[in-house]
C-alpha cells in the first residue's frame, strides 16, 4: 500500500493541519463600554480615595498647622506696612471698606481682633515704618512660603533638590507675586461697585459695563485669587509640568475656601464660643482656626494636582533637577564600575 501524503509528511517529522470540515461560526459577545459620565465619575471617586489616603499618610493636618503659625506671624509686619501706605491714599471710609472686605472671609469673631488692629495702624501715619515694613513683611511671609515650598513637595512626593539660597529667593518672589495678586483682588471690592460707572465715564465705555460691574468685580476678584494660587502650585513644588494643568486643584482650593469660610462664620456665630471658652483670647484662637482649615484646603488642591499629574502618565517629569537625585543603577553598571 503506497503511503499517502499526508503520512509521508509525518513520517519526517512534519504534521500538516487537518482542514476543518463544514463552517465553523464563533460568537463573540462584544463587551458593553463605559458610558463617559460612569468613567468620569469612577476616575474621581478614585482621585477622592487617593486624597483622603494621603492625608494621613503625608501628615497634611500637620503641615496646615505649621504653616498657620508662620502665617500668623507675616500678618502683623503686613499691617505695619498697610499702615504706611494706605494712610497717604486719598479714599475715604478706607478702614470700613476694608473691614467690609474682610468681613466677608474672616470669621466673625476674628474680625473683633481684625478691627482692633486695623484701626490701630491705618488711623495713624508711620511713614517712617515704610521701609522697615517692606522688609519685615518680605522676610516673614517669605518664610511662611518656603515651609509651603516644603509642604507642597510632600504632596507631590518628590524631594527638595534645589539649593537652600534657590528656595528662599523663589519663597521671596512668591511672597512678592501672590502678595500682590491677592492685593489687588482686595482692591478691587474696596473700590465698591460704583467704581465700574466712574471708569465708564474716564475711558469711554459702554453703560453696560457700569451696570455689570458690582457682578464682575467679583469675578475679577475670584479670578485673580485663582491665578495667585495657580502660580503657587506651579512655581513651589520641585515639579516640572505645564501651567494649565494646575489650574483644577485652584479652583477647587479657592472655591472650598470661599465656602470653607462661610461655614466657618455659621459655626463660630451659631455654635461655638471661644470667648466663653478662652476669654479674650477667643478672637485669636478663632482666628488661627480659620488659617489653619484655609491652609489644609491649600494642601488639597495640591494633593489633587499631584494625582491627576500621576495619573495622566506625567509622573516622569516630577524632578526637575536631575544632577544630584538620579536613577538609580543597574547591578550590571555597578559591577562595571568597580
Amino acid at each position: 500500500m503506497v503511503p499517502g501524503r499526508e503520512e509521508r509528511v509525518q513520517s519526517v517529522g512534519l504534521a500538516i493541519p487537518r482542514k476543518p470540515r463544514g463552517i465553523v461560526l464563533r460568537f463573540v459577545t462584544p463587551s458593553k463600554p463605559e458610558s463617559t459620565p460612569m468613567r468620569l465619575t469612577v476616575h474621581i471617586k478614585n482621585i477622592a480615595a487617593a486624597v483622603f489616603r494621603d492625608v494621613d499618610e503625608k501628615h497634611i493636618m500637620a503641615f496646615a498647622a505649621g504653616l498657620s503659625y508662620y502665617f500668623v506671624l507675616s500678618v502683623f509686619p503686613l499691617l505695619i506696612f498697610v499702615s504706611a501706605v494706605v494712610a497717604y491714599l486719598p479714599v475715604s471710609s478706607l478702614f470700613n471698606q476694608i473691614v467690609g472686605v474682610l468681613a466677608t472671609v474672616v470669621p466673625p469673631d476674628s474680625m473683633a481682633m481684625v478691627r482692633t488692629i486695623l484701626a490701630h495702624v491705618l488711623l495713624s501715619r508711620h511713614g517712617g515704618l515704610l521701609t522697615f515694613g517692606i522688609l519685615f513683611t518680605i522676610w516673614s511671609a517669605s518664610s511662611g512660603f518656603a515651609a509651603m515650598i516644603e509642604a507642597l513637595n510632600v504632596t507631590y512626593n518628590v524631594p527638595e533638590t534645589r539649593r537652600i539660597w534657590t528656595t528662599r529667593a523663589l519663597a521671596i518672589g512668591l511672597a512678592v507675586l501672590v502678595g500682590t495678586l491677592l492685593v489687588i483682588a482686595l482692591a478691587v471690592l474696596i473700590v465698591g461697585p460704583k467704581f465700574g460707572g466712574w471708569l465708564a465715564g474716564t475711558v469711554g465705555l459702554s453703560p453696560a459695563f457700569a451696570a455689570i460691574w458690582p457682578y464682575l468685580r467679583w469675578s475679577v476678584a475670584i479670578g485673580f485669587t485663582v491665578i495667585a494660587v495657580e502660580l503657587l502650585y506651579f512655581w513651589a513644588p520641585n515639579v516640572r509640568q505645564k501651567f494649565l494643568r494646575t489650574l483644577p486643584g485652584a479652583v477647587i482650593a479657592v472655591g472650598g475656601w470661599i465656602g470653607l469660610s462661610y461655614l466657618l462664620g455659621i459655626y463660630f456665630r451659631d455654635f461655638a464660643n471661644y470667648n466663653a471658652t478662652y476669654g479674650t483670647l477667643g478672637a485669636a484662637i478663632a482666628f488661627s482656626v480659620w488659617l489653619f482649615w484655609s491652609n489644609f484646603i491649600m494642601l488639597i488642591g495640591a494633593e489633587i494636582n499631584a494625582k491627576l499629574l500621576q495619573q495622566s502618565g506625567k509622573a516622569s517629569l516630577l524632578r526637575k533637577d536631575r544632577r544630584r537625585v538620579g536613577t538609580p543603577k543597574s547591578p550590571k553598571q555597578t559591577d562595571a564600575a568597580a
